[in-house]
């Protein structure tokens, strides 16, 4: 994709190395943020609403794992064996940037299209009868694997300090030669539970939507999705005894859980469940009026109904096999169908990111990975088109990342982060937390707020304000500001996640803003000393 070189100056969001070194560690922030000083408290604009904010650091939630941040990308993306390669160092640096010990996750539509090439003479298998993506022109897409791809995948973990959850074709693949790609990918990767880089594997993408594509709609259901699961899981093993599955993947159909944990109860011999898995986009596609800003930074109550769905699942499948079982979101951004321009690649997406994660962080979630990639292969897993450049006028599609919703595009030679990565980056500062709750009440404004204590036992707070006009009024007075997320505009291409250098108290949380507050270590003496009531964190 060629792309003007003045479009890197009108956006700001390329991390080279000099600005990765620029940001400081959370120890750092820790450290700046102890530093003794009187309070100041700065006057309140007319328009602040007064909130109420009280912390429980005594009642531990959720576990918040050091590689909560996760990216996806479609399976496709392995056609080209230099992508995903330690030699690809703009997008190794970006990877490290976003995260030091994140989860890629591979897979999308095109993973039930793409088949296992480990040898230059291997034959394609024959053409399925049915359409393999979801999309308009349908398509039959058929890409090759092989072990180059692998390898060079390999190396960028290495260098990324990433670890990988690996999609295999189940809609239109065969037992044997799932068993093979298994194989390769596990004894080149390694495995996690003895040090190496492959997290476990999964088997389709999205099965509960195989009968709109894949399967007859009038026959599919959960059950038939797992005999064909378990088959190829079942010729996986026979070869590889130690490997780990995610199941169900799916877009979001809450009945599949307890379908899906009801097979794996009644087999003898089950395989190892590394986590269960769903996606989730806000909604969409593109062509749709209601997915704007404004709708994308109002709560949705879908969330909460499917994180208590999957907890649900995940704990009764954790007791019955008396060993925890994690579940997870493996695919997601704001709107499905590639992102909507004006929407999916602006600072509310940031905003959305943010509070999105940290909404999962604290409900539980083992990690969360935000959908991505080159246009060209999102193009490809949607039928060979992204939906949205149809809204741009003539010649805009240059002044826009594609996909949309990318948290890395790819901009001419160079890797940019996007309005997304900086929620991620934001939400990130929770990795390897533990999360307390919170009883916050922020009256009409549209905000959040989440708190944890970092291992260090210093507490952290955040407050998203997601609010167009309104101002947050906030009064924790042993905390300081740390990283602040702030554009001119909900609309804004320019994004900043900046580091306040000051120890003045916050009263304020702007207009769409996300602010993370610190706890220095002597105030948080100075509660310890504090009736329990009384405490503010």
């Amino acid at each position: 994709m060629k792309v003007p070189m003045h479009r890197m100056d009108r956006r700001r969001f390329l991390f080279d190395s000099a600005a990765a070194a620029a940001l400081p560690s959370l120890g750092a922030i820790a450290e700046t943020l102890s530093q003794p000083g009187t309070p100041a408290v700065t006057a309140l604009p007319s328009n602040a609403v007064p909130a109420t904010l009280k912390l429980h650091p005594g009642r531990a939630g959720a576990r918040v794992p050091g590689n909560f941040i996760g990216l996806s990308y479609e399976t496709n993306e392995l056609v080209d064996p230099s992508f995903f390669s330690p030699r690809n160092t703009g997008l190794v640096e970006q990877f490290r940037s976003l995260s030091p010990r994140g989860v890629l996750r591979l897979g999308g539509n095109t993973s039930d299209a793409g088949y296992w090439k480990p040898t230059p003479s291997t034959r394609p298998p024959a053409a399925s009868t049915r359409k393999v993506l979801i999309g308009e022109p349908s398509s039959n897409l058929s890409f090759a694997i092989t072990p180059e791809a692998i390898q060079n995948l390999h190396g960028f973990l290495q260098a990324t300090g990433w670890t990988c959850i690996y999609g295999i074709n189940l809609g239109s693949n065969t037992p044997g030669r799932a068993a093979d790609e298994a194989t390769y990918v596990a004894q080149v990767l390694g495995l996690t539970q003895q040090q190496g880089k492959l997290e476990y594997f999964q088997l389709g993408n999205e099965p509960d939507m195989f009968g709109r594509h894949l399967r007859d709609p009038k026959t599919w259901s959960p059950d038939l999705y797992m005999d064909q699961w378990l088959a190829e899981v079942d010729a996986i093993r026979s070869v590889l005894p130690a490997a780990r599955f995610g199941l169900p993947d799916t877009g979001g159909s809450p009945g599949w859980y307890a379908a899906v944990v009801n097979r794996l109860l009644s087999v003898s011999d089950p395989p190892q469940v590394a986590a269960l898995t769903h996606h989730y986009y806000v909604d969409g596609p593109p062509s749709n009026p209601k997915m704007n800003i404004d709708f994308m930074l109002t709560p949705n109550p879908r969330v909460a109904e499917l994180a208590k769905d999957i907890a649900a699942a995940a704990a009764r499948l954790s007791s019955a096999r008396d060993v925890r079982v994690p579940y997870r979101m493996t695919e997601g951004n704001t709107c499905y169908g590639g992102g909507k321009p004006g929407v999916s690649d602006v600072y509310a997406a940031a905003l959305w990111a943010a509070d999105y994660l940290l909404d999962l962080a604290c409900r539980g979630y083992a990690g969360a990975n935000l959908h991505g990639g080159t246009g060209k292969y999102v193009g490809n897993s949607l039928g060979g088109h992204l939906p949205g450049d149809d809204l741009l006028p003539p010649g805009a599609a240059t002044l826009h990342p594609h996909p949309f919703y990318t948290p890395i595009a790819r901009i001419g030679d160079q890797y940019v982060a996007e309005p997304v990565a900086y929620g991620m980056l934001f939400a990130g500062h929770f990795a390897g937390t533990t999360a307390f709750p919170v009883d916050f009440n922020p009256g009409s404004v549209n905000a959040t707020a989440y708190a944890a204590t970092l291992p260090t036992g210093q507490h952290l707070v955040a407050i998203i304000n997601k609010d167009r006009t309104r101002a947050l009024a906030i009064d924790l007075p042993f905390y300081r500001q740390g990283p602040t997320l702030t554009a001119p505009s909900l609309g804004s291409s320019h994004v900043q996640l900046q580091t306040s250098t000051t120890t003045q108290r916050l009263s304020t949380v702007p207009p769409f803003t996300a602010v993370l507050l610190y706890a220095s270590r002597s105030d948080r003496a100075r509660l310890a000393s504090r009736p329990a009531a009384k405490s503010a964190g």
